[in-house]
Parts: C-alpha cells; structure tokens; sequence
C-alpha cells in the first residue's frame, strides 16, 4: 500500500465534495448524503493510510 492507494483515498473524497455540490445545487438530498457518505470513506481511508505509515516510520 501505497502512493496509488493514497491517490485513490483522495479522489474518492474529492468525488464525494463533487457530488454533494450537485446535490446541494440541484436540491438532491439523496446527492448530498452519498457525497457526505463518499467524503467520510475517502478521510478514513486516508486515516488509515497515515496509521500505517506511522507504524512503518515513513514520513511522506
């Protein structure tokens, strides 16, 4: 695991604030729960990547 997963954590949050923005701009509420739901997968992904790279002693 790595900088692809990293990558990957990222886009699926930006995805998530993409999607919550159309949502909140067309009054979709099932839009902004999916992006709201995207963007908290993509942060604690992110959370877990940097867990990790805590135990292995990286710094990037």
């Amino acid at each position: 695991m790595g900088t692809d997963d990293k990558i990957s954590n990222k886009a699926e949050e930006l995805k998530g604030k993409a999607k919550e923005a159309v949502g909140d701009a067309t009054d979709n509420e099932q839009w902004q729960a999916e992006g709201r739901t995207d963007q908290a997968k993509g942060s604690l992904k992110q959370a877990g990547e940097k867990v990790k790279d805590a135990f292995r002693g990286d710094d990037h």
